[in-house]
């Protein structure tokens, strides 16, 4: 992965991590939190560029969704 790749990573991690610390109900907040976390390090090994293009546009949306909920 290119060092702009795994930044955007990155970021996209923190952003998520960050949006769903908005959350006002406990449970929504931790569950999210875990699948976040759990997600990224499932997937931590994948080398495809396709795939993981995928599973960060995937991300992205669910970035959106996390944003419209808060």
């Amino acid at each position: 992965m290119a060092a702009s790749s795994r930044a955007q990573v990155l970021r996209l991690y923190r952003a998520l991590l960050r949006e769903s610390q908005r959350f006002d109900g406990y449970n929504y907040r931790t569950y999210a939190i875990r699948r976040i976390r759990d997600a990224f390090r499932e997937n931590k090994n994948i080398k495809d560029s396709e795939k993981i293009e995928e599973l960060v546009n995937k991300a992205k949306a669910n970035l959106e969704v996390i944003h419209r909920q808060v």
